[in-house]
């Protein structure tokens, strides 16, 4: 019934997203997420590997999501996958969903890359065979994504883009094709 979600709060726990400036967004709308526990209840979770960030007793490790009409939870990025785009927001994992919607598409990532007009551009990494243009591609994102969000640049491969847990490595592939290009 909450397609996409990772499920809402229990033992009194709450999720607020907030906006840059902290402000409260409503449902549907993508923010950073932040949780908080009971104020009596002992912790039940804690974090490997990062360390979190607070606000007025609400902890985020910076990830992206929004909270549906019913409270669940659906998380969409990290926020430094994010990518800034002429002071736009565009989420990979949007773009990504639907390039991965076209039925020749085997995996994608999304990036973004410095451009000296927008501050970034978004591009696209595709595992796709080559019968399936670029132009085919883009056609197929123009009926489902705003303008700022469709690549303005597609690089094919042969290989698979996720790991066994379906997790992409959105850093490391950007830090290979800025190492690349020699802007790293």
């Amino acid at each position: 019934a909450h397609r996409g979600s990772v499920g809402r709060p229990v033992r009194e726990g709450r999720i607020r997203i907030l906006d840059g400036e902290g402000n409260d967004l409503p449902p549907g709308e993508v923010g950073e997420v932040y949780l908080r526990r009971a104020e009596d209840a002992p912790p039940t979770y804690r974090y490997v590997g990062a360390a979190a960030k607070s606000r007025d007793g609400w902890e985020s490790l910076g990830d992206m999501g929004f909270l549906d009409a019913d409270g669940y939870l659906c998380l969409t990025d990290p926020l430094n996958d994010m990518i800034l785009v002429g002071g736009a927001n565009v989420y990979p994992a949007e773009v990504e969903s639907a390039l991965d919607e076209h039925p020749n598409v085997r995996s994608s990532c999304v990036i973004g890359l410095p451009d000296d007009e927008l501050g970034n551009r978004v591009h696209a990494i595709v595992q796709a065979p080559p019968e399936v243009t670029d132009a085919e591609l883009l056609a197929h994102l123009a009926e489902r994504l705003a303008p700022n969000k469709i690549p303005r640049t597609i690089e094919r491969t042969d290989e698979y883009l996720r790991d066994d847990a379906g997790k992409v490595r959105r850093s490391a592939l950007r830090a290979e094709r800025m190492r690349d290009s020699g802007s790293a």
